[in-house]
């Protein structure tokens, strides 16, 4: 099989539902609507009420419970509801996920939909992707909510405990997403249910449903446990500062990997005495070494974190703000802050995790909203079983989208780009730059203000300012540059917050004119960023800088073959040069699907295991399992306890120690994980795993370490049991050896920093193919590319299908493999 054929799947865009059914039943809620306009809000609401009912919503009360929140939405908040709003409330009422576009009222639609559940028997989450959205939208929604009879509430970070639980026992609750997940962690771990806030996961609505279910589906949320500050050793820390690049360590080609050579081995080895690093004992200082080499060589300031207030501040990279509650594992995150020479952090052993996309798919029903579902419309099927519905706007967009504009060198493409802002400025209208990172923004005003072009920054290091910022955006004569706009919820209104005589004006110079610096990895994101313009009909226009030295070109493409030729300011036209910037992007949604799937493969297990222990753990908790068991295992003790004190008592004690023991097992576990799949990483990098694959060798691994879990801590608990310390007032858990953690704390993780397979293969195919000026490598082994060894991305594609598409390297390296491969088999 050829590996062309292997990129099927990358060409592949799943369509939208048929909305004509929607669209009926739209025309029929308009019927309805003409009979409500005589009802006082007193009738409406009671009207409402009568329609409650704890079997959901048939179609017939579909079309008249929307016909009354329309009248509701009026009334409270003076919005009627346009009729795509109407099809989209339908869409989520049945499971799907919308796609509407920027400024079409997703906000509105969506608490339509979550009303319908509410008056359906049903309790909603709204999920959001950020404090400050849940708190908006859900005060900006209430008075709908309180005219349909539905409670609603929010959550955010500063939420007590009280305040939570009061929260879910609202029909319609909004949270950030991550604060949902904390409190599902932090109630796994309760030693008594009344201490519990959550209630049980019903229906979850997403808000920007593509970054939160894809996007951000595989970052684990963490509970963590005090235990120890862990630092890094400063000569190691100093070492990995003299190594050079090149000589000793080198980078792989998509920059995600960085590895010692062997002459850089012999130079650490000998630094630290003449040891072995790949002895046992040694294994932690090569540990150390590897966590401060990736931290010295691949973590950037002002791009992947920012050093504010003595601490280091990981940066969202899909939103670009500060992810506050975020960090690397332990190990690299002390290494940053070393590197940084900034105090190391707390750090403590994870007591649970739960994966955003484990989260998310404990909800019966799911339905979301988006502007951009379409692109990722497989990924949705594939990871949630759900569909995606395509709203049309209820105006025409009108904005013009430019063709990209790609030029040779970074240099080339920054002139270009200020030259073309500073001429769209003198025309007065407004513009909004979307950057990809702190460090670009920053670059790029210092160029503005060099061309004497007047702006304001948005960015990680500002976006408390965002509301004012965004509120401005688009009014004429304003630059706004952003880092990451595509991914701040916010719209921008032409004439800015009032919408006053500065709208007209906006309007005759075209609307708000948006300027990329650079293609994302995923085209969503590209779209995202156009979409901020046009909304609602306006007048609009948007435009792509790039080059071929951008990350997204060097990392997923392979320009070697090229013979560009640019104009006298850089710029390329030709077709094949063009085709790069796309095929680059394939490329990177592929590979970051890929990780997906790869993460989502290695905690899938885990998941498994984790409501195992959880069904026992709840026994415990509400039933008298505990007592049961010990009263087995040491009935000697059990019996003179019941004699001296009382049953109650005892079985109080019993239930705390069983806790313990089967909290303690669950962490130490996925410590146990967290090291093998680190190790299997490792041994992966230097070509160790060959005749089984890593996930097959982790999950092989992992079922052996959590075969005897439970009933080790049955025994471990009836030893504690034996000898607890347990009077009339209950457990002694200090003395008796059992505490709870002194503090906990949550967080979210980088889950893989360091790579995937997928990576990596890319990484070895683009080593492969090199000039053949550059006297590098003229052929493939056979053995880099095996079938199973893949990603699935890489797969099933035939020659046909994208031979046009390929740069000619990756299709001559190809025949040259397959001429190497005649044993290869379909």
């Amino acid at each position: 099989m050829k590996l062309t054929s292997r990129f099927r799947r990358l060409l592949q865009r799943p369509g939208s539902i048929d909305l004509g059914p929607y669209e009926k039943l739209t025309t029929a809620v308009g019927e309805a609507e003409e009979s409500l306009k005589d009802l006082t809000d007193e009738e409406l609401t009671e009207v409402v009420a009568e329609m409650r009912t704890t079997g959901g919503l048939d179609e017939g009360d579909q079309i008249e419970f929307l016909a009354l929140a329309r009248e509701a939405g009026l009334r409270a908040i003076g919005e009627r509801a346009f009729d795509g709003q109407i099809v989209g409330a339908l869409a989520l009422l049945q499971g799907r996920i919308v796609e509407m576009a920027t400024g079409e009222g997703k906000t509105l639609a969506g608490a339509f939909a979550a009303a319908g559940y509410a008056i359906g028997g049903r309790r909603v989450q709204v999920m959001a992707v950020n404090d400050y959205l849940a708190q908006r939208d859900s005060e900006w929604m209430g008075p709908i909510y309180e005219l349909l009879g539905v409670t609603v509430s929010h959550i955010g970070q500063a939420s007590t405990p009280e305040e939570r639980r009061a929260a879910y026992q609202a029909d319609v609750c909004y949270a950030p997403v991550s604060e949902l997940g904390f409190d599902v962690l932090r109630d796994r771990l309760v030693n008594d249910v009344a201490d519990r806030v959550t209630v049980e996961p019903d229906v979850a609505l997403v808000d920007e449903a593509d970054s939160v279910l894809i996007d951000e589906a595989r970052v684990p949320l963490i509970l963590a446990g005090a235990t120890r500050t862990e630092e890094l050793d400063d000569d190691v820390v100093a070492l990995v500062r003299t190594l050079r690049a090149g000589l000793d360590y080198e980078i792989d080609g998509d920059g995600r990997t960085v590895a010692l050579t062997d002459k850089g081995t012999d130079k650490v080895e000998a630094a630290l005495g003449d040891i072995n690093l790949y002895e046992d004992e040694n294994l932690d200082r090569l540990t150390q070494i590897n966590v401060a080499l990736h931290a010295e060589v691949l973590l950037r300031r002002d791009v992947d974190y920012l050093v504010r207030d003595g601490k280091v501040s990981l940066i969202n990279n899909n939103r670009g703000r500060i992810a506050k509650l975020q960090r690397w594992p332990d190990g690299l995150q002390a290494a940053v802050e070393a590197k940084e020479a900034v105090p190391v952090s707390d750090s403590g052993e994870v007591l649970d995790s739960i994966t955003v996309q484990a989260l998310v798919s404990s909800y019966p029903t799911l339905c979301g909203m988006t502007g951009t579902a379409v692109v990722v419309g497989e990924q949705l099927q594939e990871f949630y079983k759900v569909e995606v519905a395509v709203v049309p706007p209820n105006t025409p967009n009108v904005r013009v989208d430019e063709p990209d504009r790609l030029y040779l060198t970074v240099a080339q493409k920054n002139k270009a780009l200020v030259e073309h802002i500073g001429e769209v400025h003198e025309t007065d209208r407004p513009i909004l730059i979307g950057t990809h990172s702190v460090e670009e923004s920053e670059q790029l005003s210092d160029q503005l203000e060099e061309a004497d072009i007047p702006h304001v920054v948005l960015n990680a290091k500002n976006d408390a300012e965002e509301a004012a910022i965004i509120a401005e955006a688009g009014v004429p004569g304003t630059v706004t540059v952003s880092t990451q706009m595509a991914g701040r919820g916010t719209d921008i209104r032409l004439g800015g917050r009032d919408e006053s005589q500065d709208k007209d004006r906006a309007v005759e110079l075209g609307g708000l004119y948006v300027i990329g610096t650079g293609l994302h990895a995923s085209r969503r994101l590209d779209d995202q960023l156009r979409g901020r313009a046009g909304r609602q009909g306006d007048p609009g226009g948007s435009l792509f800088f790039a080059s071929l030295a951008d990350e997204l070109v060097t990392r997923y493409s392979v320009t070697s073959g090229l013979r560009p030729s640019p104009d006298a300011d850089g710029r390329l036209t030709d077709r094949k040069a063009i085709g790069m910037l796309e095929h680059a992007q394939r490329v990177a949604d592929g590979a970051n699907a890929e990780l997906h799937r790869t993460t989502w493969s290695y905690h899938r297990l885990t998941g498994q295991q984790r409501s195992i222990l959880l069904d026992t753990r709840e026994k415990v908790l509400t039933e008298d399992l505990a007592a049961e068991e010990l009263a087995e295992r040491a009935k000697e003790r059990y019996d003179e306890l019941v004699e001296e004190l009382d049953e109650e008592t005892v079985k109080a004690a019993a239930r705390k120690i069983a806790l313990h023991h089967l909290d303690r097992k669950w962490t130490d576990h996925l410590a146990y994980l967290a090291d093998l799949r680190e190790g299997i990483h490792l041994r992966s990098l230097a070509g160790g795993i060959v005749h089984m694959k890593p996930i097959d060798e982790f999950n092989k691994s992992a079922i052996a370490s959590f075969d005897t879990l439970i009933a080790d801590s049955w025994t471990e608990a009836a030893e504690t049991f034996k000898e607890a310390e347990i009077t009339a007032d209950g457990l002694d858990e200090e003395a008796s050896g059992v505490p709870r953690p002194t503090a906990t704390w949550t967080y979210l993780v980088n889950d893989n920093p360091f790579g995937t397979e997928a990576d990596r293969i890319l990484g070895r195919l683009r080593n492969a193919i090199k000039p053949e000026s550059e006297g590098q490598a003229e052929e493939i082994p056979a053995e880099t590319f095996d079938e199973d060894e893949l990603p699935e991305e890489l797969r099933d594609l035939d020659d046909e299908d994208l031979a046009d598409e390929l740069p000619e390297e990756l299709r001559d390296a190809d025949e040259d493999a397959e001429e190497k491969k005649p044993d290869v088999k379909e």
